[in-house]
């Protein structure tokens, strides 16, 4: 069993597996941030404290982050393994006569999410759990007025906007080629899927990168 994870396949089903994990987290994570274009923030705080405080939320979430981590820590390792063995990189590929770029750079992509990742956790995620945000009622239920937190940070700080966005925009370019790789890897590697899957990872990846980018252009507009 540890022959079979220590192998070219191997690696790539640990790959496939726990980004397929992420992807669907990004679709849930997604979902809710885009209520804070609607109403005053009240949708957006109740699917927020909805979130914080679901107990199967509260299991997933620790899941999440190790997923997260290991997916980072793992690309790495098995990047700087391919490089000591292979020092020339790939310029082709099975199914295209040359490899798109985001397909050549999905580690430096990674990295730029990772770094992204770090001060998207630090602006929000900590301040949320260990610092103080203001709270809000809405009926007789209190709650953490996230809304405030949020689009504070986007009218305030126009930098962020521009940088969140650019994150956006790597995590779409990382998901253009990472979507159908993952589910190459488990098996739909014949052409027929190769090419519905392509397909299928370019409108997951315009959704995703354009979605979140929505976000500081709204506030920064309106």
């Amino acid at each position: 069993m540890t022959n079979i994870f220590n192998s070219s396949i191997g690696k790539k089903l640990i790959m496939s597996i726990t980004g397929i994990f992420l992807m669907l987290f990004l679709l849930v994570h997604l979902t809710v941030n885009l209520m804070l274009m609607v109403g005053d923030g009240e949708l957006f705080n109740r699917a927020a404290h909805f979130m914080g405080t679901n107990p199967a939320v509260k299991v997933i979430e620790p899941l999440l982050a190790i997923g997260f981590v290991f997916h980072i820590f793992y690309a790495t390792y098995i990047t700087l393994q391919n490089q000591r063995r292979r020092p020339i990189r790939y310029s082709t590929s099975a199914f295209n006569e040359v490899t798109t770029w985001p397909a050549k750079n999905m580690y430096i992509l990674g990295l730029t999410i990772f770094i992204f990742l770090i001060i998207h956790l630090t602006n929000f995620f900590w301040k949320i759990r260990f610092g103080t945000v203001e709270t809000i009622t809405y009926g007789n239920e209190s709650m953490p007025n996230i809304y405030a937190l949020v689009s504070g940070l986007f009218i305030n700080y126009w930098w962020y906007g521009v940088l969140y966005i650019v994150g956006a925009i790597a995590l779409g370019l990382h998901l253009s080629h990472g979507f159908w790789s993952a589910f190459q890897t488990l098996g739909m590697n014949g052409t027929k899927w190769i090419k519905r899957l392509e397909t299928l990872a370019y409108i997951y990846a315009i959704l995703i990168g354009t979605g979140f980018s929505m976000i500081p252009i709204y506030f920064f507009l309106f």
